[in-house]
């Protein structure tokens, strides 16, 4: 039995050993956090199995795992309970297989071996398909602190087979006191196989997963979120996500938006395959076969309802501000450019799903106006930017994160509008991915009157007092929220509330501006940018002790003044009343405009120095593709500042300094010239 990796923990906390066991359960259910050549991970049935015939007749019925119930998990059990069966036969004996696997060894006494089937799900790969998925089980023994992987292969005859090479083995050991050991092992370290998707080198075991595993099992900190794609197939999502991204990959060369067109183009790929997936469940649940409509507030670029549009989903995208990218979508996209009002004017009676994806000042309305478009209609919202009904949202709770906080606020609302709200995570690149989704409703449609009161209410009562926002999670029945609802509104539902006047449901709702302004210093005159930079620069120069540093390029010797360092409040202080003034009225002020010229100014911890080139460390093996190629294109296409305007000129050589010293090395910026080209 060959060990390829040891690591010795401390537990002060008493995590060990549940947290070991929670930790395998994320390398069972999510191994993509740890192998990122992987999509996920399929858990398809779990239960006990027995170590020999003897056994078979005591033990409980095994159950599937995400198979729906009825048919679907026995189906799933009975797969499981085959396939023991079959492999369990094949175990070789000798004393390199690792217990409890060995036929005379076997587990302790008291304690029970579970068995989990899951199917390891490959990321796609650019070019070419998909690797095939691998089945794998894994067997734990809770008494003996392990768990061993069997790589399963299937033969000829549709029969599974343990692939013996690639058996592997998790440990937990308690060495003393609060010291424990987490360690991998491998019966047939020398016959190991690498494919480098689902099994890796034996060095990766050894170094990544382990690492990982020993940390996550002393970490102690539960998720405040559900697990990612909690609510849909993981597998259909990694096929389904695979093809939409080869489809409309090109859409990343063609972009016209200033935004990272990476980024958003596959983000919205990710948040389209998340509602096709989820779309198709809901066909089948209620047996439907038209395709979902849908219309998506504050569409933004409209990539998502473009691709919606040509999975077949009819529906629109409506945004305050048409986007330069709408013209190259074609008439079968449908856009509208309109300011949404919260009121009667703004309902969709004849729409299945609206969704709010980042749509800041809506987000949460949309929950409302679906619950009073139609009593089928349902939402999906992505909430990022913390807005209210009448404004920002304002934290009432410092127990949790401001984003968790105004997550239960959103879920609160759709629990008010009488959905039964479910959470899940998207597989996005954004630091904000928890959806909320209302596709259920917990009245009978008689009701529809009293609930319409009820939001009535609850809108007055968030813009006229301070609801303290409701500390239960998603998941509690209708009448569990809104018992607290009113409780903390410390007012009943009375018939004689005062409705909101008009078809507008709140008169001092504030739509996004039909013009966006741009307020980050971008649109100050470059003369007074210039000016105010000198001057800044000039005061870190000048002020007392002067920092030094020796400039040994090319054998020179010679000091280079690197200035002093100063707090915002002390370089404000030495500007005069108009410019800051000015500077007021821009979006991040002084800060921004420094931060905004790097090349002179380092901005770290609220205070300002003078840049020191020299300094800088390479990075061009650690930066995107994208990144390096932007930085080769913007080479010496900007004046030096500091060999203009610096005493001791730049501190770096002409042929080191990424902007040009004097005219004579200026070049034509490529970047300007290729959205030129894109504009033509």
């Amino acid at each position: 039995m060959g060990s390829v990796g040891t690591a010795v923990v401390r537990d002060g906390g008493a995590a060990l050993p549940h947290g070991f066991w929670a930790a395998v359960r994320v390398w069972l259910e999510k191994p993509q956090v740890a192998n990122k050549r992987l999509c996920g991970a399929a858990v398809e049935a779990e239960g006990p199995v027995p170590l020999g015939e003897s056994d078979e007749a005591s033990l409980p019925p095994l159950t599937a795992v995400g198979g729906g119930g009825g048919r679907a998990a026995s189906a799933g059990a009975a797969e499981l309970g085959r396939l023991w069966r079959e492999v369990r036969g094949q175990l070789p004996a000798g004393q390199r297989l690792p217990p409890p696997l060995t036929p005379w060894g076997g587990p302790g006494r008291g304690s029970e071996l579970r068995a989990v089937l899951r199917t390891l799900l490959p990321r796609g790969r650019p070019g070419g398909p998909p690797a095939p998925p691998t089945k794998e089980l894994a067997v734990r023994d809770v008494f003996n602190g392990t768990v061993t992987f069997l790589p399963l292969e299937e033969n000829s005859e549709g029969k599974y087979q343990i692939k013996k090479c690639n058996i592997y083995q998790i440990q937990l050991t308690h060495i003393k006191g609060e010291e424990w050991s987490v360690s991998i092992l491998v019966p047939f370290p020398e016959d190991w196989f690498s494919d480098g998707i689902a099994y890796p080198k034996l060095a990766w075991l050894g170094n990544e997963l382990l690492s990982k595993l020993a940390k996550w099992s002393v970490e102690q900190k539960p998720s405040e979120f559900k697990s990612t794609l909690s609510l849909i197939s993981v597998a259909k999502y990694s096929k389904v996500y695979q093809d939409l991204k080869d489809k409309y990959k090109e859409m990343v060369k063609v972009w016209p938006e200033v935004t990272d067109p990476e980024k958003f183009v596959y983000e919205d790929v990710a948040i389209a395959t998340y509602l096709l997936i989820l779309w198709e469940e809901e066909r089948k649940e209620k047996g439907l076969i038209k395709k979902q409509s849908f219309v998506d507030l504050g569409c933004g670029n409209g990539l998502l309802v473009h691709i919606l549009n040509n999975e077949g989903h009819s529906g629109r995208g409506i945004d305050v501000r048409r986007r330069k990218i709408w013209d190259m979508y074609g008439p079968e996209t449908h856009l509208e450019e309109s300011t949404i009002l919260p009121g009667d004017s703004h309902l969709f009676p004849d729409t299945d799903w609206l969704i709010g994806n980042h749509s800041d000042e809506l987000t949460p309305w949309i929950p409302v106006i679906a619950a009073r478009s139609s009593y089928s209609c349902c939402y999906f919202v992505l909430p990022c930017c913390f807005f209210d009904f009448h404004g920002k949202y304002s934290r009432r709770q410092s127990k949790k994160t401001q984003y968790r906080e105004y997550l239960d606020f959103v879920a609160q609302v759709g629990f008010v509008c009488g959905f039964h709200v479910e959470e899940d995570c998207l597989r996005i690149p954004s630091t904000k991915r928890v959806s909320l989704i209302g596709k259920k409703r917990t009245y009978p449609p008689t009701e529809c009157a009293l609930i319409d009161k009820q939001i009535t209410q609850y809108i007055n009562n968030r813009q006229t007092c301070a609801v303290v926002a409701c500390d239960r999670r998603v998941g509690f029945n209708h009448k569990d929220h809104s018992d607290g609802v009113w409780e903390q509104a410390g007012s009943e539902l009375r018939e004689n509330e005062t409705e909101i006047a008009g078809t507008t449901w709140m008169p001092g709702f504030q739509p996004r501006e039909k013009v966006e302004q741009i307020r980050n210093c971008a649109s100050l005159p470059r003369d007074f940018v210039d000016d105010v930079v000198l001057n800044v620069a000039n005061l870190l120069l000048n002020a007392t002790p002067q920092k030094s540093c020796s400039n040994t390029h090319a054998g020179n010797t010679n000091t280079w003044n690197q200035g002093e360092s100063l707090s915002l409040k002390e370089v404000a202080e030495h500007l005069n009343k108009e410019t800051l003034k000015r500077l007021k009225s821009e979006c991040g002020g002084l800060q921004t405009l420094l931060k905004n010229n790097h090349q002179v100014f380092e901005v770290l911890n609220g205070r300002v120095h003078i840049r020191d080139w020299r300094k800088e460390k390479p990075s061009r093996k650690t930066k995107p593709e994208v990144k390096r190629r932007f930085s080769a294109e913007a080479f010496k296409t900007r004046l030096c500042w500091f060999f203009i305007h610096h005493p001791d000129g730049c501190s770096l050589p002409s042929e080191s300094c990424p902007y040009a010293h004097g005219t004579e090395e200026l070049r034509q910026s490529q970047i300007i010239k290729k959205k030129k080209h894109i504009q033509q």
